[in-house]
């Protein structure tokens, strides 16, 4: 690089330099060098500033050149002096070379070693030598603890973190009995790994080990937190350390976790894995007991991410932690996995979103620097660091060497202080190692040989650690041998490590969903309302603030509506919807939608928030009725969800799981795509109850229907919903009538009943007359989980039942009406599962001539319910009658998107079963 030569301080290069004085003087005068104060305090004032002003001189001025290297010094080391930092317990690479670091980058010598320089924003003495300024720097920025955040537009936020770290020189002071403690965390950690290792033999338990400086990180956090007021912390993981943490941080009993065989009586709990467990418990601390919860999770490793923040968010809401002080989210994550997963740019991108945010989130990254088998760095990411992708919504990065524990404590000190400040996301980077492969049966030396020669080498953090403690007089090495022994002896005798606390939490603030298990699914509802009160709430739904301007189709809308509560028109699906939130709300349960568009609906049916056509929506421009429906009522939430549906839906099922008093609704803008989100459902809806134990009412909603809109535009995927089907674990419907929405949305919360409930909502159904329902189809009867043919047929000259599920439905009623077909029944099944064996065969005994009973469905036949109903379908036939099918053919593709063929296809389904 060609030697520096000298230039005016307003050299075009230094404006960056510049930009951040100006900044500071702004904000403060004091902040800055008198000759820096000086020069702006001469500038002109913007009103006085030439149109047209004259470019600067380049000439020199008085200012020493040097004195502005000093400070493009200063500024490079905040910005990149984490690539020079001693993060890496193994040392296999040597440090970059960062020619921005070195002074000579800036022309400056050793002969300016002891001049003295102004320290700038430099959280210093105002002048220093050059030589202190770089024993600064390199201590703050380039030791065990290194961060980054210049990236960061807020300012405030930024000199926030620039005076943390730059005041302590990024280095911990702790007392004697703290870094004691430490020392018991790490021997806690190191040591239950050993036992288990000897223990347990083979079996996998996804190891710690290299990681140990977790434990007492989190033993930091919860201690922390209480100190800032939190009643309650969640954490997400992976796999990687779940036993240790459990049996180290919230005290689960170690037979527990090896013994977990559990039954409920009718086979439904079928368990988990012991490194997916999940535990919760009551945790003392010196500020007050602290509830602590460990979510279950899957081998999808960062899924649990936003299921945590849902849960998080609920509990909040419960509170009324309107910012997040009392309950704390923590989200532990691999390297790999955080850089690999796309959950986690979802998850981070709505974490500081009206609908999704929980003042911030913790997150420590086990950085293992090989993920599964792949430690080269051409092939695990495309950035720098795994942590890059929180750059996005700019939160800070805290990279600590794990070998330093008092430098990750320090690092959990700043992030908590730093979340309680400003409500917002915080990244710890632990740069630690995999003492054994992938799980305890994996030789990793036969992929990264030389990774694991000197991971064989090492120590372990324990070791280094108790060494410098008794090389500092802390603890003795015969004292460090002691902690041992004693932690080995509570493991023998199978103590808990941590002893539970009392508190009163599960009274105050627990949800219970005792009330809630061994109920069958058939238990009576009462969804039914006055006529009085429909109209009353109604009225309340439709209203309108004055001087509050609507958009002529939806000022039509509302007119409808107060007409179909007039009994002048019959109720559509929207106003159905309406109705249902509003007398839950009536009824003091809480209401959750979220999903794209779902306040308007993306079919223009809701219209849930009303907008002001003259106004912005934060002008008070944005009007909710249904927030309006009677003081100091239940809230009612509606959130237009940014485009995702993987992280929204597992938001929201964690949201679910820790609110069973609350109508919690996800909406697909298509039923199609709820395939992005196809995890949750397997893993966690489907099966979370079987796996873990934990009921979920969680309901969602999914547009499905062929209506020639082509593949993706048309399926819900039923099929897969039949198939993850067993033990009533979820609800599967199909609602063709407004009034049938209104008592099955109803019925999810009257019902002591707590399961999944998915709904396959209609498209152009939702205004169509025949789909409408009279005000007196909601003020009697409920939700029909079958409807029959009724009076429309002669029972006994039926040769036929036609059956079948949602839209098809109305295509097979005009075809059989212009026919004027008299010995075909069509029945409905509106509740595909559990199916209501009961009711279907009792309609099924209405006919007692018919020979034939034929399932029709517009999917293609290995798709839709037709596979997964048959069996119910055959034992509510009599011996002589045949079952057949009418529908599509088999096809690779949920529909087809040629409209003459759509309709080819439509017309030969209908004939087929109407033939």
């Amino acid at each position: 690089m060609d030697q520096w030569q000298p230039h005016s301080a307003l050299f075009s290069g230094n404006a960056p330099l510049l930009e951040a004085l100006f900044d500071a003087y702004q904000a403060d005068p004091g902040s800055v060098s008198p000759h820096w104060r000086a020069w702006f305090d001469g500038l002109p004032s913007a009103a006085a500033i030439p149109v047209a002003a004259p470019p600067l001189s380049t000439t020199s001025t008085p200012c020493d050149t040097r004195q502005v290297s000093v400070l493009q010094l200063i500024n490079a080391h905040r910005f990149l002096g984490a690539r020079q930092a001693d993060l890496d317990p193994l040392k296999r690479f040597p440090k970059s070379e960062v020619p921005e670091l070195d002074p000579a980058h800036y022309g400056l010598t050793p002969d300016d070693s002891a001049r003295l320089f102004d320290t700038g924003s430099l959280v210093a003495p105002a002048q220093a030598t050059l030589d202190e300024i770089l024993y600064i720097l390199r201590r703050t920025y380039c030791g065990t603890l290194a961060a980054e955040y210049m990236y960061i537009s807020d300012n405030t936020r930024k000199r926030w973190l620039q005076a943390r770290l730059e005041g302590c020189l990024a280095t911990p002071q702790f007392d004697p009995e703290h870094k004691k403690h430490i020392l018991e965390g790490l021997t806690a950690a190191e040591t239950l790994e050993k036992f288990l290792h000897a223990r347990y033999v083979g079996q996998k338990r996804f190891s710690l080990e290299g990681a140990e400086t977790l434990i007492p990180m989190l033993h930091g956090l919860i201690e922390g937190a209480a100190a800032h007021g939190a009643q309650e912390m969640v954490l997400g993981m992976a796999h990687r350390g779940r036993i240790n943490v459990l049996v180290n941080v919230l005290g689960k009993p170690l037979g527990q976790i090896f013994n977990t065989t559990q039954d409920n009586g009718n086979g439904a709990l079928t368990g988990d894995v012991k490194y997916h467990q999940g535990f919760s418990t009551e945790v003392a601390t010196r500020h007050g007991t602290l509830h602590l919860a460990l979510a279950f999770n899957p081998s999808h490793l960062e899924i649990v991410h936003p299921v945590v923040r849902g849960s998080v968010r609920a509990r909040q809401q419960r509170r009324g932690d309107h910012d997040g002080t009392e309950v704390v989210p923590v989200i532990l994550h691999g390297d790999a996995a955080f850089s690999g997963q796309g959950v986690v740019m979802e998850s981070l991108n709505m974490s500081q979103t009206r609908g999704f945010s929980n003042g911030g989130g913790i997150h420590i990254v086990i950085n293992n620097q090989i993920g599964f088998t792949t430690s080269d760095p051409r092939d695990t990411r495309s950035s720098l660091y795994c942590t890059d992708v929180a750059k996005m919504i700019e939160a800070p990065v805290l990279h600590v060497n794990a070998d330093d524990p008092e430098a990750a404590l320090l690092a959990v000190q700043i992030a908590l202080d730093y979340r309680r400040e400003f409500h917002k996301n915080i990244i710890i980077d632990l740069v630690c190692f995999r003492r054994h492969g992938h799980n305890e049966q994996d030789e990793p030396a036969v992929t990264q040989p030389l990774m694991y020669h000197k991971i064989a080498a090492h120590p372990g953090t324990r070791a280094l650690y108790a060494g410098k403690l008794a090389a500092e007089g802390v603890i003795s090495a015969a004292g460090s041998v002691n902690l041992i022994g004693a932690y080995r002896a509570q493991l023998e005798t199978d103590q808990r490590i941590v002893a539970p606390a009392v508190s009163l939490y599960k009274r105050a603030f627990a949800a219970n969903w005792k009330a809630y298990r061994g109920i069958d699914w058939q238990h009576p509802a009462d969804t039914a309302l006055p006529l009085t009160r429909l109209r009353e709430l109604a009225e309340k739904a439709s209203a309108v603030p004055d001087g509050f301007t609507l958009h002529p189709r939806v000022a039509k809308i509302l007119a409808d509506r107060r007409a179909m509560a007039a009994g002048k028109l019959p109720l559509d699906w929207g106003m159905a919807e309406i109705l249902a939130y509003a007398s839950l709300l009536r009824d003091g349960y809480p209401v959750r939608l979220s999903g794209q568009d779902s306040g308007r609906g993306t079919f223009f049916h809701r219209h849930a928030v009303l907008h002001d056509q003259q106004r912005e929506r934060w002008d008070a421009g944005e009007h909710v009725p249904l927030q309006h429906i009677y003081p100091n009522q239940p809230h009612f939430v509606v959130i237009d969800s940014l485009l995702s549906e993987l992280a929204v839906l597992a938001f929201e099922y964690g949201y679910a799981t820790a609110e069973p008093d609350e109508l919690v609704i996800w909406e697909a803008q298509f039923g199609d795509f709820a395939n992005g989100a196809q995890v949750v459902i397997d893993q966690f809806i489907a099966s979370g109850e079987a796996k873990w134990g934990r009921l979920c009412g969680l309901t969602l909603f999914l547009p499905h229907g062929q209506e020639g809109q082509g593949p993706e535009h048309s399926s819900a995927r039923l099929e897969r919903f039949m198939q993850l089907c067993a033990n009533d674990n979820i609800q599967v419907c199909q609602p063709t009538t407004a009034a049938q929405m209104f008592h099955l949305i109803r019925r999810q919360m009257l019902r002591p009943y707590r399961k999944p409930l998915i709904v396959m909502t209609p498209k152009s159904l939702l205004r169509a007359k025949l789909a409408s329902s009279p005000l007196e189809a909601f003020t009697a009867g409920g939700f029909n989980v079958v409807i029959g043919a009724g009076g429309a047929v002669d029972a006994a000259s039926v040769r036929r039942v036609v059956t079948c599920s949602g839209k098809v439905y109305f295509d097979l009623l005009h075809a059989y009406q212009e026919r004027n077909i008299t010995d075909i029944a069509l029945v409905r099944v509106e509740q595909l599962y559990p199916f209501p064996r009961d009711a279907f065969s009792a309609e099924m005994a209405r006919y007692p001539n018919a020979t034939e009973l034929v399932w029709a469905q517009e999917e293609p036949q290995n798709q839709g319910a037709w596979f997964s109903i048959q069996h119910h379908l055959r034992q509510c036939m009599a011996a002589p009658q045949t079952l057949g099918y009418a529908g599509r053919p088999f096809a690779a593709s949920p529909a087809v998107g040629y409209p003459e063929v759509f309709e080819a296809q439509r017309k030969a389904l209908i004939d087929e079963a109407l033939k």
